[in-house]
């Protein structure tokens, strides 16, 4: 049995950039663990019965006011965890983390929405952090849980969210001041996937059914996101189709913030994407904080894999 640490920026976040990871390791035995760094307080909302929950775009936020959204994506974030049937799932800074981690007076971050928002002002902005600092809290905390396996976004956060930038700098820098050592790994889509599964949209989205959900299909010179990275730099990898049915369970528990269609979601923007049951991942050296850009010795495909990358686990 494995045990495998996902680190995300918000609630959502681990079932969309991880989901098939997670629930084919909880299939496997593994134990599986999620941290989040915030609460997501920027997100927007999808369903107009909740629309009310969503900050007012442009206006400055009060350090002293609630955060309608924080407990629902909380909510959200734990229905969806136990739809996964992970080990674990705690937020960074709450009292299960300081518990955990021996760290009583770690504090918690908020989303820090879009560079140059005025949410990005908020004091308690997580993209704002002391690294050093809160990768100190989330060291004692992968010491207290002792993962074979860190996992987070790369070095661009996957698309440049400000926190999810953060949260790979924490997490390395939490990695290389451990005193267990994980292997840690980032997520990466290799390309010769993206343009697949972008033409599979294609071919699978009808008329109707785009009419029926307000989907966007993305053409097929639309620029990928950072996280498509050349076929070879991608030397890992979680496929499974089977997984695809928790991924699903999960992601519907996040209505405020994903919309799911058979095996396409969309996002608040409505553009398309595909649940293709298979996720791309890289080590990487979180002392030389760079990218390993080969399987270790001893490591090869194996079941779970796509026949070319070797697993997250080797057994």
């Amino acid at each position: 049995m494995a045990r495998l640490l996902f680190v995300h920026a918000h609630p959502d976040d681990e079932s969309l950039w991880t989901g098939v990871a997670l629930a084919h390791h909880v299939a496997a035995g593994d134990e599986v663990h999620v941290l989040t760094c915030t609460l997501g307080e920027e997100g927007e909302v999808i369903p107009d019965d909740l629309k009310h929950l969503e900050l007012p775009a442009g206006d400055a936020r009060d350090p002293d006011a609630a955060d309608p959204l924080a407990e629902v994506r909380r909510d959200e974030l734990r229905a969806a965890m136990e739809a996964m049937a992970v080990t674990s799932s705690v937020v960074l800074g709450d009292e299960e983390f300081r518990r955990l981690s021996g760290r009583e007076s770690a504090p918690a971050f908020r989303d820090s929405g879009m560079a140059g928002t005025p949410s990005a002002a908020h004091p308690r902005a997580f993209a704002s952090c002391d690294i050093d600092a809160v990768a100190a809290d989330v060291a004692a905390y992968v010491d207290a849980l002792a993962p074979d396996v860190v996992v987070t976004y790369d070095e661009q956060g996957g698309y440049g969210h400000p926190d999810h930038i953060r949260t790979h700098d924490v997490t390395v820098a939490a990695v290389a001041a451990s005193r267990t050592q994980p292997q840690l790994f980032i997520t990466l889509t290799p390309r010769s996937w993206a343009v697949e599964d972008r033409a599979w949209l294609h071919a699978m989205c009808s008329p109707q059914f785009l009419e029926e959900t307000g989907f966007l299909v993305p053409s097929a010179d639309d620029p990928f996101p950072p996280s498509v990275a050349e076929d070879a730099e991608v030397t890992h990898a979680v496929v499974d189709e089977q997984a695809v049915t928790a991924q699903i369970r999960a992601l519907r528990a996040h209505r405020t913030q994903v919309t799911v269609a058979d095996e396409v979601y969309a996002l608040s923007n409505d553009i398309a994407a595909r649940l293709s049951g298979r996720e791309g991942y890289a080590r990487y050296d979180a002392e030389a904080r760079a990218r390993v850009g080969a399987a270790a010795p001893g490591e090869h495909a194996g079941p779970g894999t796509d026949g070319h990358r070797a697993p997250l686990v080797t057994r």
